[in-house]
């Protein structure tokens, strides 16, 4: 990973935390109660009220992804 585009991206990634404080508090949660066959729903509601909807059920190997993803942040 480049450094120099995440030094570009941590202002970007704070003003978000300060905007939807509640967002990042969700995914802090879910993070740490997500494990194999959880089901993870996203709705994305346009604002002229189209709505698309997604679901992911949870693997072993997404696991192991996001515990990197969490190393890489500390």
């Amino acid at each position: 990973m480049n450094p120099l585009a995440l030094m570009h991206i941590k202002p970007l990634l704070e003003g978000f935390q300060e905007r939807h404080p509640k967002f990042i508090q969700f995914f802090s949660y879910a993070g740490q109660n997500v494990d194999e066959g959880s089901l993870i729903e996203i709705s994305v509601t346009s604002a002229d009220g189209h709505k698309a909807v997604t679901n992911i059920r949870i693997a072993q190997e997404d696991l192991e992804l996001m515990d990197k993803l969490k190393a890489l942040m500390k």
